[in-house]
């Protein structure tokens, strides 16, 4: 075995590992429907508030910002689509039978979590133009995240492949 193929059975054993301990945690029902209700909230419905909000609050000069928004949003659902569809990476609790679903998945592969892409990139764009909502919507990105590994929908290394892309989603935003 090549020392690329022993690591990356370490990351895979961590990464399973990690899964299950975070997901042992939805045995309490109160942090299960939290959870639960943050993953929702991560569907869209989260940020399709906030884009609102802006307009409501801010009218013309939350404009640019929300079609900035809008713009990373679709990038991301492509790049999303695309990376997701030539992985196929099965959802952990599809892949190990330890692994309780806490919640529907939108589909049966894992890689990269789509939720944690948006939630990072549309945190980054929506500080950028309001710095006053980064900690709140940083934490929300945050929770977003967390509650796809511990409801068993991804793995770590899903949560934090879906952040690097969000990031670089973001960042590529603000040079064109």
């Amino acid at each position: 075995m090549s020392r690329i193929d022993a690591t990356l059975k370490r990351l895979q054993r961590w990464d399973e590992s990690a899964c299950l301990r975070l997901n042992q945690a939805l045995r309490n029902a109160l942090l299960l429907r939290f959870l639960q209700a943050v993953s929702w909230l991560g569907n869209g419905i989260f940020w399709y508030a906030l884009m609102a909000a802006l307009l409501v609050r801010y009218r013309g000069e939350a404009l640019l910002p929300v079609l900035h928004m809008i713009f990373v949003g679709a990038v991301g659902a492509g790049t999303y689509a695309m990376v997701k569809r030539g992985t196929s990476r099965p959802r952990p609790y599809l892949a190990l039978r330890d692994i309780a679903a806490g919640a529907r998945a939108l589909d049966a592969f894992s890689f990269p979590s789509g939720h944690t892409l948006h939630a990072v990139a549309f945190t980054l764009v929506a500080g950028a133009y309001y710095p006053g909502l980064l900690a709140m919507l940083a934490t929300f990105a945050f929770l977003t995240a967390v509650s796809r590994v511990m409801l068993g929908l991804h793995y770590p290394s899903d949560v934090l492949a879906g952040a690097a892309l969000g990031s670089l989603i973001a960042a590529a935003s603000f040079r064109i």
